[in-house]
């Protein structure tokens, strides 16, 4: 058992690094190493990396708090749409215990997340420059137009894919956050993402607990490897590239989702 839980410490070691690096990987390789690679089921690995997730992000909101940069506004929009989204959510899957479907769906729904994800990132740039040409003669965008109801929307799925999946809260609400607030600060809206991620992961994850789809034991063999990768990610990342980073870990949750699709679908 402590040679399994060295090595899941090193899978934690693996995302903190990228995590820290490039703000790009958390759940999204996560849950998929902890199904693919360790065989845990679909429930467990989603629920442990809730927990996982909330804590180990917890320390970037603390900071982003005392530096000013940090946008409560937003928080509670998302949070208006999100929280409502995830305990629904947690009741759908509680009604379906640990039937063979809800594991294929909770598959199915981390394998298109995960590529949304790397979607996102491999084309921010096209995405933003979309976003721009949609502004009127006032200098306002679609996005912009819409602000609150479509905050409120993204909350509403951001809790849900969460909960379900445990992939969202990050690089794809950061990227509907800078759709909907092109002339907000990005650090508030990093700092914003960040809260939001924290809350919305940490009630899933007591909702998964009391479901009693949380492993503890393996809980604190990932933090103990994803305390000092993000750490250790944190000063790669002021030395390396940060755009070819996010490319290799894009391509990464690209072949993870691929292989996470096409196990639900193998069933």
């Amino acid at each position: 058992m402590q040679i399994l839980g060295f090595g899941y410490s090193l899978a934690g070691l693996i995302v903190g690094i990228a995590v820290g690096a490039t703000g790009v990987g958390g759940g999204s390789l996560m849950t998929p190493i902890l199904i693919l690679f360790y065989g845990i089921s679909p429930k467990l690995a989603v629920g442990t990396d809730l927990l996982y997730a909330s804590i180990s992000k917890s320390w970037g909101v603390a900071l982003h708090t005392r530096n000013g940069s940090m946008a409560w506004r937003i928080v509670g929009s998302l949070a208006l749409g999100s929280v409502p989204a995830a305990l629904a959510m947690l009741f759908f899957i509680e009604s379906h215990g640990s039937s063979a479907d809800l594991d294929r769906w909770i598959k199915l729904t981390l394998a298109i997340a995960v590529i949304t994800t790397a979607t996102f990132t491999l084309l921010q740039e096209p995405i933003l420059k979309l976003v721009k040409r949609s502004e009127d003669a006032s200098g306002v965008g679609f996005f912009e137009r819409n602000q609150r109801l479509g905050t409120v929307l993204s909350g509403v799925l951001i809790g849900a894919v969460v909960a379900i999946s445990s992939v969202g809260a990050g690089v794809i609400g950061m990227m509907l956050l800078m759709m909907l607030y092109p002339k907000e600060q990005p650090l508030k809206l990093v700092g914003a993402d960040l809260a939001h991620a924290v809350l919305i992961t940490g009630l899933a994850g007591l909702g998964h607990a009391k479901m009693g789809t949380v492993d503890y034991t393996l809980l604190g063999w990932l933090l103990l490897g994803a305390i000092p990768g993000i750490w250790i990610g944190s000063r790669i990342g002021f030395r390396l590239n940060a755009k070819a980073l996010k490319r290799t870990i894009a391509v990464m949750l690209i072949v993870a989702g691929g292989m996470t699709l096409y196990k639900a679908i193998a069933g």
